[in-house]
């Protein structure tokens, strides 16, 4: 029933297909450059992940403004590392999906110390932009992600938004897939705890 849920409140997230996008609900898992014989530019990675990789982000961070800013470090920092041709790496776009998610939780990190000094602001409402990219569904289920520890979150997100396999999710993150499964389990009782509003 839950992973039903995560599954219909983030695929809602995606726009709909276009010819440098894919397919709204499913995971972006390779790209298919116009030559076969070399892989894809910074450019190319760009244009066909860009948005997939924000709406990543937005699922780790909490706000859109803050995920794009996100997308465009990891973005950066790959071009700086090896150029407009990626020729070192073999998966570019698990290279660029395992960049996302570090800078993201560097983000957290960076969020967490500030906090510590400065209390938030209070009454701040989201932005226009915060709520064509995600209704009061959505919103619900990102306020109770984000009550779960780094970890478990990103397994979640990784999991049933951007549906990556345990294997895959495993090498994004640099765990085990035995901890992919117990992280994966346990956030999945505490979300359904927190939604049912019984923690």
């Amino acid at each position: 029933m839950l992973r039903g849920l995560l599954r219909r409140d983030w695929s809602t997230l995606e726009g709909p297909p276009g010819p440098a996008t894919d397919a709204p609900g499913r995971a972006a898992t390779s790209y298919t450059p116009t030559h076969l014989d070399r892989p894809p530019t910074i450019g190319e990675l760009y244009h066909a992940h860009r948005l997939r990789m924000v709406r990543l982000a937005v699922l780790l961070v909490d706000d859109l403004a803050t995920a794009e800013d996100v997308v465009q470090d990891a973005f950066t920092a790959l071009y700086r590392r090896h150029g407009e041709h990626i020729t070192e790496v073999d998966n570019a776009l698990g290279y660029l999906r395992t960049a996302v998610v570090n800078t993201a939780r560097s983000v957290l990190r960076r969020r967490r110390t500030a906090r510590a000094w400065t209390p938030p602001p209070a009454g701040e409402a989201p932005s226009a932009e915060d709520f064509v990219v995600l209704d009061e569904a959505h919103r619900e289920v990102l306020a109770a992600l984000s009550r779960l520890t780094p970890r478990r979150r990103e397994v979640l997100v990784l999991r049933y938004w951007a549906d990556l396999s345990e294997a895959e999710i495993a090498a994004t993150l640099g765990i085990s897939k035995g901890a992919v499964k117990s992280n994966a389990s346990r956030a999945l009782d505490a979300l359904e705890k927190i939604l049912e509003g019984r923690i």
